[in-house]
Parts: C-alpha cells; structure tokens; sequence
C-alpha cells in the first residue's frame, strides 16, 4: 500500500500540492484528473519517490518512500525523449539492467502488439511510437504499482486506442495499481476504478467510477467540469 497523510511540496515560494491525504492499494486503477497547473505531476512524483514531500507522511508498506522504492514502483514521465541514442532494444536491454521485475521476453511481445520496431533508434521515433515504446518498458515491469503520468497526451485518437488496449492486455489488474494522470478521460475511463481530482494542488473530491455514474448520474468527465465549475463559483 502507498499512504500519504497531509504531504506537501513547495519549490521555494511556489506550492506544487498541499494537504495530500491518500491510500492506494494494488488491484485498483486510480485516475488523477485536473486542469494544467493543478500539481498532477508533482503528485505523481512524489508517488514514485523521486521528489520528497516537504512536509507530511508518505510510505510504502510502512516504509518511507524513496528512490529506492523503485523496485515497487514503475513510472513512466511525460517528458519528452530518453536515451535517443538507444535503439528500442537496447532500452529494453537497459531497463533489464535496472529492474530486477523486468520481464524482457514480455516488453518484446509488448512491441511486437503495438507494432514497434525493435532495431529502430528513439530519436527516430514520432511521437505517438516513443509514447508506445515508453509504456512498453514500464509494463514490461511486475511491480505493483504503475504510474503513468499524462500517457495519451498530443496522441491521435488511432495511438490512444493503441495504448489502452496495451494497458488491458499486459497489466495484472488482479495484483497490481494503475496509477495515471490524464486529460484523455473518455479514453481511459474504462479502465479506472476511483478517481482523485486535483485542483490547486489540493484534492477536492474522491469518487469511485461507479459512485459517479450510479449516485451522480454522469461519466468522470462531466462530473469534473461540474465539480471544477462549483469550486470557481465558491472562489
């Protein structure tokens, strides 16, 4: 279990995420949805132990949570493209190197469903093939939390689909969390079990997906442009 109770983080002046109170166990998926600017990222860093709080609680298992917690957690960045010299083979060969859960044989059948070529160097790669390759290696993983930060952004619909379906196809949803932030709700949706919305670094609101079309009678992303228009309205 990852637990955070009331952590924060603020870079000098600024406050990225405030207050943070969360429990997450795996065999769910968690969606963590927000405008630009909310403190998405930061959370998710935090999740993955490469930021450190600067006030509260954060843990593991009842450990406090690190860099080294890595070998529990694997995150996939948003950012741009890594290691551009590698061929995405030798990325697959060097997550093997890093990460003791790392299945190699299942990142090459995770390429092979998305139809990346193996011999083919990342900097050579579009945008929508580097998004595959990058969600190759992080699933190829058996660890059981994935965090996936912004997996579907600046994708055409065709790659989205792609990526979804890989996640469907190759996560252990019976023993591991999916962890994401996303502004491609309809496309995801399917896929998550509660969801975080995050607004002014602060969550304002926790629901399983099933409370918000039962009890509210709406998909996520219309119960977060109502949430979101009743927060600016009280502000």
């Amino acid at each position: 279990m990852i637990e955070a109770k009331h952590i924060s983080k603020r870079f000098l002046l600024k406050r990225a995420v405030e207050g943070i109170d969360l429990e997450l166990i795996p065999g769910k998926m968690y969606g963590i949805i927000g405008e630009n600017g909310s403190g998405k990222s930061t959370l998710l860093k935090l999740l993955a132990g490469l930021l450190r709080p600067s006030t509260g609680s954060l843990k593991i298992n009842g450990s406090p949570l690190t860099r080294k917690s890595a070998t529990d957690i694997a995150y996939m960045t948003d950012r741009g493209r890594f290691y551009p010299y590698l061929t995405v083979k030798q990325l697959v060969d060097f997550y093997d190197s890093q990460f003791h859960d790392f299945k190699k044989e299942k990142a090459f059948r995770i390429l092979e469903y998305l139809a990346i070529d193996p011999d083919e160097k990342l900097k050579y790669l579009s945008k929508g093939n580097l998004g595959r390759a990058k969600l190759a290696v992080t699933i190829a993983r058996e660890s059981p939390f994935i965090l996936l930060d912004e997996p579907l952004s600046g994708l055409d619909p065709m790659v989205r689909e792609s990526i979804v379906k890989g996640i469907i196809q190759f996560v252990d949803f019976e023993r591991q969390s999916l962890i994401i932030t996303t502004h491609e709700i309809r496309d995801i949706e399917p896929l998550l079990d509660e969801v975080f919305i995050l607004h002014g670094g602060k969550i304002i609101d926790h629901q399983t997906v099933d409370d918000i079309r039962t009890r509210e009678r709406l998909d996520v992303e219309s119960w977060l442009k109502r949430k979101m228009q009743g927060n600016e309205s009280m502000s």
